[in-house]
């Protein structure tokens, strides 16, 4: 199959860290970038979740609570104060 050069960009110290990664692997970047690829083509999507990471509706009720001062056991004005009161 011919084959064809493709050139990206990257950050410098990225580039470090994904060539000494993919060493560590047993594979180079070449390998390591046509694996991606070819998983794209065969899933027909990207091969890992691109996203933010939101809260459980439970983690996002607490935020909420906080943020509107309610269900809260009550306020400390220091960390000092905060430790105290979990080693009472």
């Amino acid at each position: 199959m011919a084959q064809t050069n493709v050139n990206i960009r990257m950050e410098d110290g990225l580039k470090q860290q994904f060539d000494t990664l993919c060493k560590e692997l047993g594979l180079n970047m070449t390998t390591a970038v046509n694996i991606f690829a070819r998983t794209m083509v065969r899933e027909q999507r990207i091969p890992f979740t691109v996203g933010l990471e939101i809260p459980n509706a439970e983690t996002q009720k607490a935020i909420d609570d906080v943020n509107h001062n309610r269900n809260l056991s009550r306020r400390f004005h220091s960390v000092d104060e905060l430790m105290e009161d979990l080693n009472a």
